[in-house]
């Protein structure tokens, strides 16, 4: 399923609703919820504590108007959507996995590569850009800009 941005009457409601639930979380208990017109026992449900921070999390990024996708940590992708998660074309990604920077693997012709490999290599490349950034400011500084 694709993901589609919150209408502003999601946000506001995804806002209010991610304070009520943040405010309620007991330290590692699970958290019941009741469906207000379903009386019987399977109208109460009872939410593990990892589950409510998850959507929590899911609830303030709607709130901020942003789309949120769940993918599961070993899942494997195509890729188009490593590609769309990098935010760079398909060729570079490919570029990337013959180069070894991605771990990926063939299925059948097909390359998948797996979320936790493609996330992996998103926060090194994020790191070194951010300490080529820092030894740039410090240059600037040296040379008095």
């Amino acid at each position: 399923m694709a993901p589609t941005l919150p209408s502003e009457a999601d946000a506001v409601l995804a806002k209010e609703t991610s304070r009520v639930l943040a405010s309620h979380m007991r330290n590692g208990d699970p958290m019941e919820l009741r469906i207000p017109d379903d009386p019987s026992p399977e109208g109460t449900v009872r939410l593990p504590l990892s589950a409510v921070r998850l959507l929590v999390r899911i609830l303030e990024e709607m709130a901020r108007g942003n789309a949120v996708t769940l993918i599961p940590v070993h899942a494997e992708l195509t890729t188009q959507e490593a590609a769309e998660m990098l935010n760079i074309s398909r060729p570079s990604l490919i570029q990337l996995l013959d180069d070894a920077k991605i771990e990926y693997r063939r299925v059948g012709t097909h390359r998948r590569v797996r979320f936790e490999g493609l996330m992996k290599y998103k926060r090194a490349a994020e790191s070194a850009r951010r300490a080529a950034l820092e030894e740039l400011a410090a240059y600037d500084q040296e040379l008095g800009i």
